[in-house]
């Protein structure tokens, strides 16, 4: 029997059981989607918390959950379950490979997720309640004061880390293995680069993370002393554990954010991307220092002098290679034909708001200045804009620009433009004013405050509901454009700037592609 044209198995069993790259993305990006709701109403019961001093809707401990929990489902339920979604639709698309290297490790590494969320998510209605000690679970908080539903929470971890090591493991191997025979390192797309400098930082850190709540773990039941200085360890073991993982981490969640603009920009621009080499350095140079700088999230511990120093200086030395690539993309558009297509605006407010971003951190890199900073809200506005810029953005950027491709059908660029321009409307009413609470001393986490912070936080919640609602246009439109029956007869190259393999193949993208390898200009 003849298998050459079968297409996907009908029903529920095509998703349950896909091993096509096109598929297994497209469950990504649609759990990612579920999860970016149930984050973003968690961040609006907190903002309606904060809207003014003393009780407003829930009790404190519950307010800690909230932080907890939209922090844990945006980093690794939102952002990280797209950008592996994109991975999975574009990667074999840009190689020219028919699929994933590894099809059935790929249907398992997705299908890890949705448990290890609902668990996370059944911890809420446990008794005691679910995590409340941050996202960032320090010790002893976790440890010795943590409630009961901490022990689901840490195997929800782990699975959530199994998941994100196999499907790196999968998408280094794809790449070196499975490019066309012409596709050189030098002609491989900036996008896949980015992806496999993201896979080997997967793979650096997720162990370090299953490492850590393992002896999480081990503290809470197994009499051991990591982290317990009763017994002879350190709470601030800890924390060098954690942020050795959760710097690298932040790059994981922006590195494929990168590869998407730099696919992007050009497209718009009419031009080629100026210096493809040096943004391929500066890509594994960023990575690189990821690794070096974890105890900058830590000067307030009380480390020695020489280490802070070190610290400081090699994390301002982030900003250079970051710096080459927003010249680079700057440099992309000056002079090209620039339209402003809805994946451009989102490209151009993600090179806005990310340079922001990376100016505030600058600021909090600084030692000295550091100490009034740390556990204050411009710690919170300072990552909002770089990880709504650099991943939000992006990953939506993304959804505008491949969506044709994908299903075959145009969206709506009324509604794409005022999503758009209410997203950033909204993130910025939302997130600037937090720049002024945190310098003037207001810490975060807490769900009290002093009078004088009352009028920059109703901005914020106001802020917040305009971002969280104006979402539902991006929601419906992206929903009608993919259910809608027919096809909107799109050429292939949808964009006229664009360039790529992806772009050779018919839009819709058939369920089976390049079965023979394609040639590569």
């Amino acid at each position: 029997m003849s298998h050459d044209h079968h297409g996907p198995a009908k029903g529920l069993k095509r998703w349950l059981f896909t091993t096509n790259h096109k598929d297994i993305g497209t469950l990504y990006l649609i759990l990612s989607l579920v999860m970016f709701f149930v984050a973003g109403t968690m961040a609006l019961v907190i903002r309606v918390e904060l809207f003014e001093p003393s009780k407003v809707l829930v009790s404190p401990q519950f307010f800690n959950q909230m932080t907890t929990m939209h922090g844990l489902i945006m980093v690794f339920g939102v952002v990280m379950p797209a950008m592996a979604g994109l991975a999975n639709w574009l990667i074999p698309l840009m190689i020219g490979a028919p699929d994933m290297a590894l099809p059935r490790l790929n249907n398992w590494s997705f299908w890890l997720l949705p448990f290890a969320f609902s668990l996370l998510a059944s911890t809420l209605f446990m008794q005691g309640g679910g995590p409340d000690f941050g996202w960032t679970f320090y010790a002893p908080l976790s440890t010795t004061y943590g409630p009961k539903s901490t022990d689901f929470f840490i195997f929800s971890v782990h699975m959530m880390g199994i998941s994100s090591i196999l499907a790196a493991l999968n998408i280094v191997v794809t790449i070196f293995n499975m490019r066309a025979p012409e596709m050189t390192w030098s002609k491989l797309p900036i996008f896949v680069w980015s992806w496999l400098v993201t896979a080997f930082l997967l793979l650096g850190v997720m162990p370090v993370l299953a490492g850590c709540v393992t002896m999480m773990l081990m503290d809470r039941h197994f009499h051991t002393s990591f982290f317990n200085a009763a017994g002879g360890g350190d709470p601030v073991l800890f924390q060098h554990i954690f942020w050795f993982f959760g710097h690298p981490e932040v790059y994981i969640l922006i590195l494929p954010g990168f590869g998407v603009i730099s696919e992007i920009i050009p497209t718009f621009s009419r031009k080629k991307l100026f210096g493809f080499h040096a943004m391929v350095y500066a890509t594994v140079a960023i990575a690189f220092l990821a690794f070096i700088v974890w105890m900058h999230h830590m000067f307030t511990t009380g480390a020695p002098l020489g280490a802070q120093l070190f610290f400081m200086y090699s994390t301002m030395l982030v900003a250079v290679p970051t710096g080459v690539k927003i010249f680079n993309w700057v440099a992309t558009m000056y002079r090209g034909s620039i339209t402003l297509e809805t994946p451009m605006l989102f490209a151009i407010g993600f090179l806005i708001f990310f340079t922001i971003g990376g100016f505030s951190g600058l600021m909090l890199a600084i030692v000295p200045a550091d100490y009034q900073y740390r556990g204050s809200y411009f710690v919170v506005a300072h990552f909002h804009y770089v990880l709504i810029a650099g991943s939000l953005f992006s990953i939506m950027a993304a959804v505008y620009y491949w969506l044709p491709k994908w299903s075959g059908k145009m969206y709506s660029e009324c509604l794409g433009k005022w999503h758009f321009w209410l997203t950033m409307i909204g993130m910025n009413v939302t997130f600037f004013p937090l720049h002024f609470v945190g310098l003037a001393g207001m810490p975060r986490r807490i769900p009290d405050y002093a009078l004088q912070f009352t009028d920059f936080n109703q901005l914020a919640t106001i802020g917040a509901f305009i971002f969280g609602f104006s979402q539902l246009l991006f929601l419906y439109n992206v929903m009608v454009t993919a259910m809608r029956k027919g096809q909107d007869n799109l050429p292939d190259k949808v964009w006229d700037g664009a360039h790529g393999l992806e772009w050779t193949i018919p839009s819709a993208a058939p369920y089976h592609t390049f079965e023979t390898p394609p040639h590569v200009e």
